[in-house]
């Protein structure tokens, strides 16, 4: 299987990538800053047999995401999948925002995703393959104070939805994986605090901080995979729960037995 996948570098798309080449997949891996940690990446997955091809760009160019098909697809001769995992966050209340950073988040993570998949869109339909999203829970509920985050992934899920209707004739399915609270390079100042992690835990009906390469990396490569050939247009929530525990938190809630 041919695959691209953006914000390869690290976290996530690190243990994506991992998790595919341990498969036997042939991965153009994507990212912009932390070269190191692309080369590392690399380096690792060659170790366990796979064909990897680093590739760079800045995914708040428009242009980039075009770049990086065309680079793909020459190098690995076409593509059956797309994995678009690379998103940016900018913490601020809506009322605070910056123009810019509003615009810097949307174009990372809800204009990248639609261009890396309009660009694909030729080679995904000769190999009848599959796009897949890294949304977010908090596309699925509003988070307070993180400004432009929780729309541009609402409207990522939305446009996973849209994609998957309309080029389901073609033979592309297009589905979105959205995290939780996951312990990645970029939240591990968070969960170095014992107490907040503990807090954290404790929200979590499944008492747990979930994990890049066991409990989202999977996902992904069942999306992608023989056994979801049916499946086109959904989202799947892993986290742990905690979406759906709102009402166990309400105090005064009558006793039950168990």
């Amino acid at each position: 299987m041919r695959v691209l996948v953006t914000g390869a570098s690290r976290g996530i798309g690190r243990a994506i990538c991992l998790r595919l080449a341990r498969q036997g997949a042939e991965i153009a891996a994507c990212g912009s800053a932390h070269a190191g940690e692309l080369t590392t990446l690399v380096e690792e997955a060659v170790d366990v047999g796979a064909r990897v091809v680093p590739l760079i760009g800045d995914l708040a160019d428009a242009a980039t995401p075009a770049k990086l098909v065309e680079q793909a697809v020459a190098a690995l001769g076409g593509l059956d999948a797309v994995i678009s995992n690379a998103g940016v966050s900018r913490p601020s209340s809506l009322a605070n925002l910056e123009l810019a950073d509003w615009d810097y988040l949307l174009a990372v993570n809800t204009r990248a995703p639609w261009l890396l998949a309009k660009a694909a869109y030729p080679a995904l339909r000769a190999s009848r393959g599959s796009f897949v999203s890294v949304a977010s829970m908090s596309g699925v509920q509003p988070y307070p104070g993180m400004g432009a985050y929780s729309p541009s992934k609402a409207a990522v899920l939305m446009l996973t939805r849209v994609m998957a209707q309309e080029w389901a004739a073609d033979g592309i399915r297009v589905n979105a994986v959205s995290p939780g609270l996951i312990h990645t390079a970029l939240t591990e100042k968070i969960y170095a605090d014992a107490p907040t992690k503990a807090a954290r835990e404790k929200l979590i009906p499944m008492h747990r901080i979930g994990a890049p390469g066991s409990d989202i990396a999977g996902i992904v490569s069942f999306l992608i995979g023989p056994d979801a050939t049916y499946i086109t247009g959904q989202n799947i929530l892993a986290d742990g729960g905690l979406m759906d525990s709102v009402h166990g938190l309400i105090a005064g809630r009558p006793a039950t037995e168990r």
